[in-house]
Formats: C-alpha cells, structure tokens, sequence
C-alpha cells in the first residue's frame, strides 16, 4: 500500500513539473504583425517571463477576432489582445475602456498601475482565463472625414464605424442619432478611407498603422476629445503555466507603465498638427453627460463591470474633484 501511495505521489509531482516547464505559445495581435509596438513589447515580455519558468513562441496575427478564437479553442495558451476584446474573457479589466470612463493620463496610470495590486487577485481571474499584464493603448479619438463634423448635432444621419463585438459603441452611436455601421479592425481602415463611413473612434497608434491619414486627408481631423481611454492585456490559460506565474507577470508589466505610457505620447506626437482640432467647449460637456448616461445603462445590463466602473470614478474624482458627475450618484 505505502508503495502504491509512493509511486500515485511521484506521478503527481512528475505531472505538474512537466506542466510547469511546457513551452507555453501565446497569440499575439497587432495590426502590424511581428512589426508593430504591441509585438515588440511582448518580445521583451517573454525574455522576462522565462525567470518565472515560463519558456513562451509568439505567434502573430494580424486579425484580432483570430488571435482571440484561436486562444479560447486553446491553440494558444495566452492571448495579448486589446481590453475591448478581451472583455469577453474579464469584464472587470475590460471595462477599463468603457466609454469616458477615464480622459487623463493621469487617471489612466493609477488604474492600470492598480490591476498589479494584490488586493485585486480574486478579479484577475474569470473562469480559465487569468489576466496577468495591463498596458495603455491610449485614448480613442473621433476621427472624421470633414472637419465640420464637430458637434453631436453634425454626427446626426452621418455613418459612424462600430466594431461588430462592441456593443457600447452602437449604443453612443443611437444616442448621437448616427447610422452604426459595422466594421472590424480589418474592415475599419478601408471603409473609412473610401468613405463609407464618415467618423471613427480609434487610438492615435491607429493613425499610421491603419493609414488612416488617406482617409482625413484635407477636409478631414482629428477630434481631441477622448472617447474612451483603451489598454492591451495579456490572457492566459493559467493551467498551462507555472504556479504563481500571474502574480510575477502583473508586477513586471507595472513596471513597463513608463515606457508605454511614453510610447503612447511619441505616437500622438508624431502625427501632423494639422490633423488635430479641439472639441468646441460648449460640446463638451454634452459629450460627457451622454457618455456617463449610456454607461450606466451599460453597467446595469452587465455589459460593463460595477465595481470598475467605481474604481475609475473615485480615481478620477480624486484628480478633478469638480467634475461634474462627482457630486452624483449612480455610478
């Protein structure tokens, strides 16, 4: 019997060591392929990530909606995806791009920073998937093919982009009194560039990438006004790494925050000036009480997480205390 128990005890550890040390592949999309930003970081990602016994092969896609199946079909066993489309896999991190949720930079780094907190383990984790890194993507700004565009009255009739896996934008897009038209970030760029759409909302690191200014070319702009503040995350299927791999995988991206962040600052900047208008002041705050509006009724249908969107309302009520919906309830 005590041999029996011996040789069970052995095959267990023999088990679990081998599933420690597996190669581990992780989906990787980036518009650009092995080219872009979100590639290289995850190159340097994986150096580091074999110090937690993780030996990792990237694998690159260029089509989101493939990384993301391949990944759930377990294919892959992680997935470095966008927060939009991985919110199906953690609503609590995915809806830190919840629309006007966060507008800073400054709020945007104290919840990003916060994902690496011990303190919110228990949420990193939604049924076997396990979000171990959060990075900013950057703001998502309208981009129209007719600078005059510039007003919620304006955008009334015209055909607005909505990526077909994300609801809140369809519902803004009702809200404005737009035409929701749907793309995916395959589709996104040409439609808008040939003008079957006429306004988008994407982040700046879209510009280039997407060719974007082909689209805007001379009548068209860029809106300063950030729709939603958007983020990268890395997924894994925490069974096929070794134990305690999120924890170590959380931290170390928190340490990358500085260097993302000012990847992001670099992109803006190096698009043309002539590109950017400002958001004439008196649509402002329209815009913030219809984006507030419709994420409420976001939260109670469960689309986007309560507890997120609390997170994000004290860290930002902290930095501008006179924001409007600071005084208010229901978030």
């Amino acid at each position: 019997m005590k041999l029996t128990h011996h040789l069970l005890f052995s095959t267990a550890l023999l088990t679990l060591s081998s599933a420690a040390s597996a190669a581990q592949t992780i989906c990787v999309y980036d518009p650009l392929g092995a080219n872009g930003e979100g590639f290289s970081f995850m190159k340097d990602y994986t150096l580091q990530a074999k110090q937690w016994g993780a030996d990792i092969t990237l694998k690159p896609y260029t089509n989101d909606e493939q990384a993301s199946k391949d990944y759930k079909d377990g294919k892959c066993d992680g997935l470095f995806t966008t927060g939009i489309r991985a919110r199906v896999f953690n609503n609590f991190t995915g809806s830190i791009d919840a629309a006007g949720e966060i507008s800073t930079e400054a709020t945007a780094r104290v919840v990003i920073y916060l994902m690496a907190n011990p303190k919110l383990t228990n949420d990193m984790t939604s049924g076997d998937t396990e979000v171990v890194g959060v990075s900013p993507l950057g703001p998502a700004y309208p981009m129209v093919r007719d600078k005059s565009i510039n007003s919620m009255a304006k955008m009334s009739g015209r055909n607005f982009g909505v990526l077909d896996y994300d609801k809140p934008q369809q519902v803004i897009v009702d809200k404005i009194g737009a035409k929701g038209v749907v793309v995916d970030l395959n589709t996104i760029a040409g439609k808008f560039i040939s003008g079957q759409v006429d306004i988008i909302d994407v982040p700046a690191m879209a510009f280039k990438a997407l060719d974007l200014g082909k689209g805007i070319a001379k009548n068209g702009a860029i809106i300063r006004y950030p729709v939603a503040y958007l983020t990268t995350q890395i997924l894994i299927h925490p069974a096929k790494f070794p134990q305690g791999y999120g924890a170590k995988s959380r931290t170390w991206v928190a340490s990358q925050l500085d260097r993302q962040f000012k990847t992001v600052q670099r992109i803006e900047n190096a698009i043309d000036s002539r590109y950017w208008v400002d958001l004439p002041s008196s649509e402002k705050l329209g815009y913030d009480k219809l984006l507030r509006l419709a994420r409420i009724s976001l939260v109670a249908e469960g689309v986007y997480n309560k507890r997120m969107a609390s997170i994000a309302k004290k860290t930002r009520c902290l930095e501008s205390p006179s924001n409007f919906d600071c005084s208010m309830t229901g978030e």
